[in-house]
């Protein structure tokens, strides 16, 4: 059983190399929708939503959908994440949760479900795609039971140029 604690800091060291490049931008405070005209008759009924407060969680509990304030720490000791909504600024975005069986090709599992995941989720083949792809294994799941696929790999797209994104990819 010491094989989980390696597993789960390749994993998290696997998905920071990915992400360790993208470097999110700050929104310019200097940009601001222009306000109505004052010589309208009319109300406005237009008004931003609030927005969704940012949360931290568990980055093995993290859902197709959340976007991720930033990347996972590369340190396997630390577990946490800032999950934010994804019309805010965020530099990683979940769209795929797989299970996957851990052996000596479980990076190439990976990646080859990553990559037909990203598809489903954005409508987009991997060649030429604007995203980066990264993952995060979650391989503390019960080794006690017969279960072929004991791991989770849960799959992360990225800017491609690391720039900071403000939309979701779902299409």
């Amino acid at each position: 059983m010491t094989a989980h604690p390696m597993r789960r800091a390749a994993g998290v060291a696997i998905a920071a190399a990915s992400l360790a490049g993208c470097v999110g931008q700050q929104p310019d405070p200097s940009r601001s929708a222009s306000p109505a005209s004052p010589t309208s008759a009319e109300p406005t009924s237009a008004t931003a939503a609030p927005a969704i407060p940012a949360r931290i969680e568990k980055w093995i509990t993290l859902r197709v959908g959340d976007c991720l304030a930033g990347p996972p720490p590369v340190d396997p000791a630390v577990v946490t994440v800032t999950v934010v909504d994804c019309s805010q600024p965020h530099l990683a975005e979940v769209f795929l949760r797989a299970n996957i069986p851990v052996d000596a090709a479980v990076t190439g599992i990976a990646n080859q479900r990553c990559e037909a995941g990203l598809m489903e989720y954005t409508g987009l083949a991997t060649p030429g795609t604007p995203f980066a792809i990264s993952y995060l294994i979650d391989s503390e799941q019960d080794r006690t039971s017969n279960n072929p696929y004991p791991s989770t790999v849960i799959c992360l797209l990225q800017d491609a140029q690391g720039q900071t994104r403000t939309a979701s990819a779902r299409r």
